[in-house]
């Protein structure tokens, strides 16, 4: 029986982690679970698998990290959201703790320095991301395979093919009108913007050691094939599936078998379509920027990071608009200078300065 602790268990992903196990009790048990605030789904959530230890980070971060390091836990499964997460990672690292990750900023805000202090810990990171979790599977679980090209898919968000007059009117809830995918409000406006899908490009870098060269963004509206891996010779593998989360974070839990799933299957019996258009750059600039910051490295991807949290949420709050996003995330990058990232107390300055600086642009905007 494998043994979980989960970070972010009130979340989408966090949700679905303990549907699975709920599902397959024989082969998990839950020993720590963590979420960020009391709540009464957190509660149900405790009695229900009443785990070892349990903590609101709000209340108690350094109870709530402990979490990370859980003596019986064989696996971590991070699914906190934003640059919270990040620590929880660096403690389950440290740990020599198995690591499923789902939170993206890890590896985008961490970089190099996760990166390193994976291969020192000789932890090996499974990715949940349905785009990393697909070349994964595509490279036969093997990180090190050779590729020649990566293609990661994106869907374009609910503002695929807007004009840009048109874009300085949409609202907060048309951006959480995601065509394809059901998930939480920050990540579906960042597919909008597509800052979503350059953070994946950038976390492909580090998960499979690939030049930036060697990464491709393609449009794919129906957001069946989650990416695709060519090789040398010319052959191209794809993993395909409906556009859900149980798949990946299934797979995470079970790696390297694979238990059935609810989730609903492809019907080849049916004629549909798959269709794959170019990524048109300058329709979304806060693409371009984020994988500049990516190229750049050391602390510039941490500094993007929480700017644009800080931006998102003030356009669903709203305190801005849509296309302000990028105006301040890119005001904020202006101003940031790079260093290398060399700890996760530094990276936590660089996040609060960031901040700082975003708050004051949005409170200019806002008057």
């Amino acid at each position: 029986m494998k043994k979980i602790a989960l970070i972010g268990s009130t979340g989408s992903i966090g949700r679905q982690v303990l549907d699975v196990v709920r599902k397959n009790r024989e082969e998990f048990k839950i020993v720590a679970l963590v979420t960020g605030n009391s709540s009464t789904e957190f509660s149900k959530q405790v009695r229900e698998f009443r785990p070892e230890f349990a903590a609101f980070a709000a209340e108690d971060k350094e109870a709530a990290l402990s979490a990370a390091e859980w003596g019986s836990a064989d696996l971590v499964f991070n699914a906190a959201s934003g640059f919270a997460g990040v620590e929880y990672s660096v403690k389950a690292l440290r740990a020599g703790k198995q690591l499923a990750l789902a939170n993206k900023e890890t590896l985008v805000c961490g970089g190099d320095f996760v990166s390193s202090l994976a291969k020192r810990c000789e932890v090996d990171i499974i990715p949940v991301d349905s785009e990393h979790s697909a070349i994964w599977q595509c490279l036969g679980y093997d990180k090190k395979a050779s590729f020649k090209r990566l293609v990661i898919t994106a869907s374009g968000g609910a503002f695929r093919g807007y004009t840009p007059e048109k874009l300085k009117t949409v609202t907060a809830k048309e951006a959480l009108n995601h065509p394809t995918w059901k998930m939480g409000k920050k990540i579906t406006v960042d597919s909008s913007t597509l800052i979503n899908k350059a953070y994946e490009v950038i976390e492909a870098h580090m998960l499979f050691n690939a030049p930036y060269s060697k990464i491709e963004t393609v449009i794919h509206p129906q957001s069946v094939v989650h990416s695709v891996v060519e090789f040398k010779d010319g052959a191209c593998l794809a993993q395909l599936g409906t556009p859900t989360m149980e798949i990946p974070v299934r797979l995470a839990l079970t790696y390297p078998r694979r238990l059935p799933s609810t989730a609903q299957p492809l019907d080849f019996k049916k004629a549909f379509s798959l269709t794959f258009e170019p990524l048109v750059r300058k329709q979304y600039p806060l693409y371009d920027l984020a994988l500049k910051c990516g190229k750049e490295g050391g602390t510039l991807p941490c500094a993007l990071n929480a700017a644009d949290e800080i931006a998102v949420k003030a356009f669903l709050d709203g305190k801005i608009g849509f296309t302000d996003i990028y105006g301040v995330v890119a005001g904020v990058m202006d101003t940031t200078p790079r260093d290398e990232a060399v700890s996760f107390r530094q990276l936590e300055e660089v996040d609060g300065a960031a901040r700082w600086k975003a708050q004051k642009i949005i409170f200019k905007l806002a008057r």
